[in-house]
C-alpha cells in the first residue's frame, strides 16, 4: 500500500519516519519531493579507465556550496545526493522516482532507486543528461520523489553497504561476495 500525504505526514510527525530537514510543502498526495544536495561524484576516468564489477572504481569529488550550481554536460553521469536524511522504520520501504518536471528536461534522475526497510542515511541518485545541451542544477532544488510503501510485515531491517551514508557514496559492487570467488 502506498501512503498517502496525510499517513507521510502522520507518521514524520509521530518519528516513525525519518526525513530531515522535513518540508510540510515537499508532501505530495503520494509521494515527498526531496532535494539535491552540495555534493557530487564523477568517475575519475584518468585513473580508472575501465570499470570493473570486481574492482573499485576512483571518483572524484565535487562540493558546491549554498544555492549554487553545477552543470551536467549534455550525455554525461553524475552521482548527487539528496539533501534530506531518511530514516525508514523496518515496516515501510520505498522507492525513488524522478519528477517529472525534471524528465521533461532530459534528465534522469535515477536507475537503482529502491530503498530498503531500515536504511538510513542520505539517498545517492544516478543523473543522467540525455540532452545535447548542459543542464545546471542548483543545490535545494527539488530533483526527485520519495513514494512509500507499508509492508505487509515488519522484516529485518537493511545492513547493506549503503546503510548511514552522510553523502554521495560511489558504487561499492566489488564488495559484492559474487565478486570475490
Amino acid at each position: 500500500m502506498i501512503l498517502s500525504r496525510e499517513s507521510i505526514r502522520n507518521k514524520v510527525e509521530k518519528e516513525e519516519l525519518g526525513i530531515n530537514p522535513f518540508i510540510l510543502d515537499h508532501v505530495q498526495p503520494a509521494s515527498v519531493d526531496l532535494t539535491l544536495g552540495r555534493h557530487f561524484m564523477t568517475v575519475d576516468e584518468h585513473s580508472t579507465g575501465q570499470l570493473s564489477f570486481k574492482q573499485k572504481a576512483s571518483y572524484r569529488d565535487i562540493y558546491i556550496g549554498h544555492n549554487e550550481s553545477i552543470i551536467i554536460p549534455p550525455h554525461s553521469f553524475i552521482l548527487a545526493t539528496t539533501k534530506e536524511w531518511v530514516k525508514l522504520p523496518d515496516d515501510l520501504t520505498a522507492f525513488v522516482e524522478g519528477r517529472s518536471s525534471i524528465g521533461r528536461m532530459g534528465l534522469f534522475v535515477q536507475n537503482a532507486g529502491w530503498v530498503d526497510p531500515g536504511f538510513e542515511g542520505r539517498i545517492t541518485l544516478e543523473l543522467f543528461n540525455s540532452n545535447r545541451c548542459p543542464i545546471e542544477l542548483t543545490e535545494g532544488w527539488r530533483i526527485c520523489q520519495l513514494v512509500l510503501a507499508q509492508m505487509d510485515r515488519p522484516t529485518n531491517a537493511y545492513q547493506g553497504k549503503y546503510r548511514g551514508q552522510s553523502s554521495t557514496t560511489a558504487s561499492a559492487v566489488y564488495r559484492d561476495k559474487e565478486n570475490h570467488f
